[in-house]
C-alpha cells in the first residue's frame, strides 16, 4: 500500500511540472526589465556640443564651463537655482501642522551625523560648487554644476572635502 501511495505522489508530481511546462506561455516583461532595457541603451544627443566653438577654449574652472553653457542655455540656471534639488529643501503640506519645509537643509540623516562631522563633503552629491558648513543657498548662477549630470566621459568627480569642488585633476576641457 505504502508503495503504491509513493507511486502515485511521483505521478502527481510529474503531472504538475509537465502542466506547469507546456503551459508556460511568453511570459510578459515585468516593469523592471522594460526600465533595464530603455535605460541601457544610449541615447544619441541632439546636438553635437564639441562642434561649438566656444567649447574649443581653455577652461581652468568649472564655473568657466557653467558660464559658457549658459551662454545658450540662458534660463536653465535660473530654473536650478530654484529648485528643492538646489536649495535642499521643498514646501510641503502637512496636515495638522500647516506648511512646513523638508529636506536635507533641515532634516538629519546620517551621512551629516558622523562623529567626525563631514560638512566639506556634503555637496560631493549637490549640483553646485562652493557649499559652505551653514548650507547657505548659492546666488552666483556660475556656481551651478552642469558637468555633474552632463558628463559624457564619465571622467567627471567631485574632490573629497571640497564643498563641492571637482577633482583638481580633471580635464574640463574633454568634460565640457
Amino acid at each position: 500500500m505504502r508503495k503504491i501511495v509513493l507511486i502515485l505522489a511521483f505521478i502527481g508530481l510529474l503531472v504538475v511540472i509537465a502542466i506547469g511546462f507546456f503551459s508556460q506561455k511568453d511570459y510578459e516583461a515585468t516593469t523592471l526589465m522594460k526600465l533595464k532595457e530603455k535605460y541601457s541603451k544610449k541615447e544619441k544627443p541632439a546636438v553635437d556640443h564639441s562642434k561649438f566653438a566656444a567649447l574649443q577654449q581653455k577652461f581652468t574652472s568649472p564655473q568657466q564651463v557653467t558660464k559658457t553653457c549658459e551662454a545658450c542655455h540662458n534660463l536653465t540656471a535660473h530654473q536650478v537655482m530654484n529648485s528643492n534639488h538646489w536649495n535642499w529643501e521643498r514646501e510641503e503640506y502637512v496636515e495638522g501642522r500647516g506648511i512646513v519645509y523638508l529636506g536635507k537643509k533641515n532634516a538629519i540623516n546620517n551621512f551629516c551625523i558622523g562623529t567626525q562631522g563631514n560638512e566639506g563633503s556634503c555637496a560631493k552629491c549637490h549640483i553646485g560648487y562652493g557649499m559652505t558648513s551653514d548650507g547657505k543657498s548659492f546666488t552666483d548662477s556660475t556656481n551651478v554644476d552642469c558637468l555633474i549630470c552632463h558628463d559624457n566621459t564619465e571622467t567627471y568627480a567631485k574632490a573629497p572635502e571640497k564643498g563641492g569642488a571637482p577633482l583638481s585633476t580633471l580635464d574640463f576641457n574633454a568634460i565640457a
